[in-house]
């Protein structure tokens, strides 16, 4: 239950204190829970979609209102984290000079664009499958943005130095929980898209293929894995997989 607990508390705003210490074993447990805080997370979404379509409003309002709920819910941390991790790999310094702009309070340009695009994205993505009806398709799409940060997280990363949470979860998930929610997402996807079947695990690899590669670039680039680079990584797959699924609406 710690494990639940740190997990919703780290990757949420709701009122659920974690356990007091928090050392790299409760740390690896709270991330193997992610991608549960995602089911629940993309419910949540999904509720919230279906009710603003329901009394009227239209689906790209409704997208927006939800992607937007998502950032409130998160603390806005992930997408913070994508502006600062673009911002880095915009620069072309060292790794130190990388990180230092990791650090930094203000977003530059590559920064905004990537929030502007990925909250098109996303906002979009979900207006399109609302109106198709692919309700289960907008949990897959968040839930698969938590799938990615236990993926990041796999044995073997090193932290970044200076980075206390990638000091905490870095290299602490085993190869076989990465394919076992690798494994549970891809399934998953079978049923995301009722018409093509093949479309949904299609576009869940893709997802987490892209964000793996994603992933070790930017460890490499910045010296070791921080919370920065989990926050692009999940707001881009959550991107990739929501567009994705809305081929063939």
């Amino acid at each position: 239950m710690n494990g639940v607990r740190l997990a919703v508390s780290w990757l949420t705003v709701l009122p659920v204190r974690g356990p007091e210490s928090v050392d790299r074993s409760a740390a690896g447990r709270a991330i193997a829970l992610a991608p549960l805080v995602g089911v629940g997370l993309g419910a949540a979404g999904v509720g919230v979609l279906w009710v603003l379509v329901w009394v009227g409003a239209s689906a790209a309002v409704a997208g927006l209102v939800v992607v937007a709920g998502l950032a409130l819910i998160t603390r806005g941390m992930h997408l913070d984290g994508l502006a600062d991790t673009l911002d880095g790999l915009g620069s072309y310094g060292s790794p130190e000079r990388a990180r230092e702009i990791l650090k930094r309070g203000d977003t530059g340009p590559f920064g905004v664009a990537a929030i502007v695009f990925a909250v098109g994205i996303q906002a979009f993505s979900f207006a399109a499958l609302a109106q198709a009806e692919r309700w289960f398709a907008v949990l897959l799409a968040v839930a698969v943005g938590r799938v990615v940060v236990v993926l990041a997280c796999r044995r073997g990363i090193a932290a970044a130095p200076g980075t206390g949470f990638g000091a905490l979860v870095a290299g602490t998930q085993h190869l076989i929980t990465i394919a076992l929610w690798s494994a549970l997402a891809v399934a998953a996807g079978i049923l995301a898209v009722p018409d093509h079947r093949w479309l949904g695990p299609a576009v869940v690899l893709v997802a987490l293929g892209i964000s793996a590669l994603l992933a070790r670039h930017c460890t490499h680039r910045f010296g070791g894995l921080s919370g920065d680079i989990l926050g692009a990584t999940l707001e881009i797959s959550v991107a990739i997989t929501a567009a994705g699924l809305t081929l063939g609406t």
